[in-house]
């Protein structure tokens, strides 16, 4: 079974940037897609980036698109998460998981491993 543990989150100012980092343990992650998802209060949790297991091929919400950058290191067993011009509707606890094969579907229900989230909070 896999661990996963996300990092980076924080205070910023809107316009600001923030890198998410989330580090697997306990196995490799490198066969599978990655996928980042938000949770915002009151809400429910949505996608925000995937990235499939070679690195190739990513996709991104609309709503972060142009802002946001995933990529990952499979030496280091670690998925990234850039995020610049950071607005105030991105304020979210941010999850990272791990898909169940290779192909980086966007629907959660295709993700079967979670981190504990970060919380990332953007003032105005």
């Amino acid at each position: 079974q896999v661990q996963l543990a996300e990092s980076g989150g924080g205070l910023v100012q809107a316009g600001g940037s923030l890198r998410l980092s989330c580090v697997a343990s306990g196995r490799t992650v490198s066969i599978y897609a990655m996928g980042w998802f938000r949770q915002a209060p009151g809400k429910e949790r949505e996608p925000v980036a995937n990235i499939n297991w070679r690195g190739d091929s990513t996709y991104y919400e609309d709503s972060v698109k142009g802002r946001f950058t995933i990529s990952r290191d499979n030496a280091k067993n670690t998925v990234y998460l850039q995020m610049n011009s950071l607005k105030p509707e991105d304020t979210a606890v941010y999850y990272c998981a791990q898909g169940r094969t290779f192909y980086n579907y966007r629907d959660s229900q295709e993700y079967i491993y979670w981190g504990q989230g970060t919380q990332v909070t953007v003032s105005s």
